[in-house]
């Protein structure tokens, strides 16, 4: 039967050698330069885990090798520890760092370690390291996950010559991925002869994903002969998709959990939709989880309504509003980052089978409550959106992708090493062979530009207003410039940036975009500028036919204010009616100003906060 228990692996590696008294500290952020980097991370959880003041309760009968239960003050987190000796890759922690750094350990285990090493006779005791009678199939976590049995005293010796032959002996007992379709067999061969064999829960589930991707590929191969041009895809929505779409869902459907970074206005949502629909179809999906930012929760139920006959909710109101909606039955649900840590505890009642995430840089910070929330949302499928996974920093897309595959990356410090360019100072100038994580990303991620599909792409006019600067917009611009001149040759001449020179480069920047709209938007006095009146011209141009509508953006709501004061103040003309998005409109109230843009006919402009693809 599983349990929960974890096992110890059979290692010829050296153990951990003492730590002395007088040994440096070591730095969390600059390696030194005679220790390996594996090294370098493990020592460091174990100086950090041997410093906390950890409550610790041992779960088991054994006062050594047994299940502990070890809980932060801090952060209120309480994690299960499995202590079977000494060696790295031997014990267990069901935190997440432990599962994804492949280095056997963390501060958790170091933690415990400690606590029992400190026991009379624990040093020896831990040395020696579990002998049980038991046996043990496990899944290893040092390094590539291997899945490994160890015999005890009392394996009869049929069950190991049948061990011998399903397992590599030579590599540590691992079971090679081909024959783990054998693994339910040597089990059963076990309890018929009466011999006590431990299989965790991490090894079936383990086991269970290899089989489940292996069976979509068969299931989606069979439905679909032809791939993405197979001609039953293009009856798969309410609305004919792209080639290029057709291939982001089947793509989607396959990885079971992927990411789509298409460019903005691919129609990444519709490619979401409809990896919704096949998986519904053929993989049993009932509970899709959209988590959007709040103005696009609306938009997300219009577009299923518009491409599906799945029902879509969103879910919005004070907290007992929202626990009602969680417990009716609607394929759909749509919630926004915000309410996710709140929400965490319906969200697990309810269970999602397929969580998508529209504008996933709102997660590249993996220490948000957001992120952290989102990443504890347990789903077997998963379709990630996002038209920058990579917009500054190396971190930001190693947080997306932990929610697609927390292993697909590996460990965050070996990413960050074998990529990063530092100075000698230990800062960060650059990086290096981003081209081989493209490489590892290719089977759960799929990213494509305008220009790589402009023939499937309907024709568009596309055309590019020039509006010079005014004389007070230069003055404005060039002010600004001034500063960014200083200290860009500042930062050349001495390779580095203060925190204040930072946000005041930034800051500068910022103005320098501003003046090209307005002065208004620096001042709030003045109102110098032709952008707006030249996007009136153009309006005036384009709404003189009584069907058209204009969406309208701009990242600044002073822009939209500036347009706004030119409606209907040149002799009756440009009565248009109009909606503005902003922060201070109530998520509930959204909808409503979605659905007045798609049916007023006196409604001919929209004011969206962030760029959107209205129908």
């Amino acid at each position: 039967m599983p349990t929960s228990r974890k096992s110890p692996k059979v290692s010829t590696a050296k153990a951990r050698r003492p730590t002395k008294a007088a040994e440096p500290r070591l730095s969390r952020t600059r390696r030194p330069p005679d220790i390996a980097v594996a090294d370098w991370q493990t020592a460091l959880r174990r100086q950090f885990g041997r410093e906390q003041n950890f409550g610790l309760k041992n779960l088991g009968s054994e006062p050594f090798f047994s299940d502990f239960a070890v809980h932060n003050p801090a952060s209120n987190s309480r994690y299960r520890v499995a202590i079977r000796g000494t060696w790295l890759g031997q014990n267990f922690c069901t935190c997440p760092d432990f599962a994804t750094n492949d280095l056997g350990t963390c501060k958790h285990i170091e933690f415990t370690l400690a606590k029992l090493a400190a026991k009379r006779g624990g040093k020896a005791t831990l040395a020696r390291g579990m002998v049980a009678e038991y046996s043990e199939i496990w899944l290893d976590y040092a390094g590539a996950r291997h899945v490994r049995f160890r015999a005890g005293q009392g394996c009869p010796v049929p069950l190991l010559a049948h061990a011998k032959r399903l397992f590599e002996a030579s590599a540590d007992w691992a079971l090679p991925w081909d024959r783990l379709d054998k693994l339910d067999a040597f089990v059963q061969a076990a309890q018929t002869s009466g011999h006590e064999l431990r299989c965790y829960d991490d090894v079936w589930q383990f086991v269970a994903q290899i089989r489940d991707a292996e069976h979509r590929q068969r299931t989606l191969d069979q439905a679909y002969p032809k791939g993405a041009k197979d001609k039953a895809l293009g009856k798969l929505l309410k609305v004919k998709l792209y080639p290029y779409q057709v291939e982001g869902a089947l793509f989607a459907a396959r990885a079971g959990r992927a990411l789509i970074g298409d460019e903005m206005g691919l129609g990444k949502t519709v490619q979401a939709v409809a990896a919704a629909e096949l998986l519904a179809r053929h993989f049993g999906v009932q509970r899709v989880l959209v988590v959007c930012p709040t103005s696009l929760k609306h938009q997300w139920k219009n577009e299923f309504a518009r491409f599906s006959e799945r029902e879509a909710q969103v879910i919005h109101g004070l907290r007992a509003q929202r626990q009602l909606q969680y417990r009716e039955e609607v394929f759909c649900k749509i919630t926004h980052y915000e309410t996710l840590a709140r929400d965490a505890d319906l969200i697990e009642v309810w269970a999602p089978d397929l969580v998508i995430a529209d504008e996933a840089q709102r997660i590249k910070n993996w220490n948000t409550i957001a992120a952290r929330a989102l990443k504890r949302i347990h789903s077997p499928y998963a379709v990630v959106l996002t038209g920058t996974p990579l917009e500054n920093r190396l971190e930001e897309l190693i947080s997306i992708v932990q929610f697609v595959d927390q292993h697909r990356l590996g460990p965050t410090w070996r990413m960050l090493d074998e990529h990063q360019l530092r100075d000698d100072a230990g800062r960060v100038i650059g990086y290096r062979a981003l081209d081989r994580i493209s490489q590892t990303l290719a089977p759960v991620m799929l990213r494509r530009r305008k220009a790589e599909v402009l023939t499937q792409l309907p024709e568009r006019v596309e055309q590019r207003i020039f509006v010079p600067l005014t004389p007070q917009q230069r003055d404005h611009h060039d002010e600004n410039g001034g500063i960014v001149t200083r200290i860009v040759q500042r930062w050349r001449k001495t390779g580095y940036l203060s925190d204040a020179d930072q946000r005041r480069l930034q800051c500068a920047l910022q103005n320098m975009r501003m003046a090209c709209n307005s002065t208004w938007l620096l001042d709030h006095e003045t109102d110098h500028g032709n952008k707006v009146d030249e996007l009136m011209a153009v309006l005036d141009e384009l709404l003189a036919d009584p069907t058209a509508k204009a969406v309208v953006f701009s990242q600044w709501l002073g822009t939209h204010e500036l347009i706004r004061r030119r409606l209907g103040t040149v002799q009756g003309q440009r009565d248009w009616g109009h909606v503005l998005f902003s922060g201070s409109v109530p998520g509930d109230k959204r909808g409503a100003l979605v659905e007045r843009f798609h049916t007023d006919p006196h409604c001919r402009l929209s004011f969206p906060p962030t760029p959107v693809v209205w129908a």
